[in-house]
């Protein structure tokens, strides 16, 4: 017997208090149910039962036990739900919120490929880069970046949003290029006003990842145990905006360094109409989160949305065709 079915098989002994009853709810012998549970109290070297002619208690060691498998076979249970709730027919309107780049360049196509499966179902799309109130909107769930701040709301993480610095080649040759983000005090920011600490892009740098001999640079790096050079510089620019595609198109002009979400600058990249900089410096990822307006009975139209949702942003998923 498997060790699922072998937790299946101790707690049904537990909650029924008989070897001939659990056995009979699991369609095995009770000769084979006995043999099993005397098999795991040799693994475990622990007495997991009193047993006498009125049945079976468990023992102090079986009782902390039960509770345990109990909430692992839970687990289980609820994460099959899941799997088939995400083949189960999902139908009704659908209102989904998010912010303007990000359902425009990444959202969109995953909501029209999730409708082809699910042709039942209508979608109410909207964007919007300020806070949205799900409940007051009337919305089924939103998709958002950064930490969430404690609330009733329930949510699943979806990934990262990682973020790169890039700029024109033109800018580049009549600026120079920034080795080091200290540089940067001399040229032009492009600065999105909500996210990256606005007037200030912080940088993190693994001992280590600029080359032979970096992790010198970094007080208490060894080869046990590295840390991470963390640096935050203060930027100015021509340019300050809430719209990420503005900040893109700007770069691609000429006109300054702009910190970008990749999925944001990928294609520029890809043509080479910007360049990526200080790559051996990482600016901070975004965490990407589903969220709706409660953890307790989800529709089955959200939670099958979300559920799908989870599979979509793993590895370079900004690299991928939509």
């Amino acid at each position: 017997m498997d060790t699922v079915n072998g937790m299946r098989l101790f707690v049904r002994v537990v909650e029924t208090g008989s070897f001939s009853k659990a056995s009979a709810g699991l369609a095995i012998t009770q000769p084979t149910a006995t043999k099993h549970i005397a098999a795991l109290e040799r693994r475990l070297k622990a007495r997991l039962f009193h047993r006498s002619t009125r049945g079976a208690t468990p023992t102090e060691v079986g009782s902390a036990y039960y509770d345990k498998c109990k909430a692992i076979l839970d687990q289980l249970d609820e994460a099959d739900d899941l799997a088939r709730l995400v083949q189960s027919r999902v139908r009704g309107t659908l209102r989904i919120s998010t912010s303007v780049a990000f359902g425009r360049r990444v959202l969109t196509p995953l909501v029209l490929r999730f409708m082809a499966l699910h042709p039942e179902l209508a979608i109410d799309l909207s964007f919007d880069d300020r806070y949205v109130n799900l409940v007051e909107q009337g919305v089924d769930v939103a998709l958002r970046m950064g930490r969430l701040a404690d609330s009733q709301l329930g949510a699943r993480h979806l990934g990262l949003n990682p973020w790169v610095l890039v700029a024109a080649p033109a800018y580049l040759e009549r600026q120079g290029t920034p080795r080091a983000p200290k540089d940067l005090a001399g040229h032009g920011a492009l600065i999105y006003s909500t996210v990256q600490g606005d007037d200030r892009w912080h940088f993190t740098r693994t001992a280590g990842s600029g080359g032979a001999g970096a992790g010198a640079n970094v007080p208490g790096a060894s080869a046990r145990g590295r840390r991470d050079e963390t640096v935050s510089v203060g930027v100015r620019g021509p340019l300050r905006s809430n719209n990420l595609s503005a900040l893109l198109a700007a770069a691609r002009a000429g006109m300054g360094i702009a910190a970008l979400p990749r999925y944001v600058a990928h294609e520029s990249l890809q043509a080479r109409a910007v360049k990526p900089l200080l790559e051996a410096w990482a600016l901070p990822s975004q965490e990407m989160h589903a969220v709706f307006p409660s953890p307790k009975l989800v529709p089955q139209k959200v939670s099958g949305f979300v559920a799908w949702l989870q599979g979509q942003f793993e590895g370079d998923w900004w690299a991928r065709r939509w």
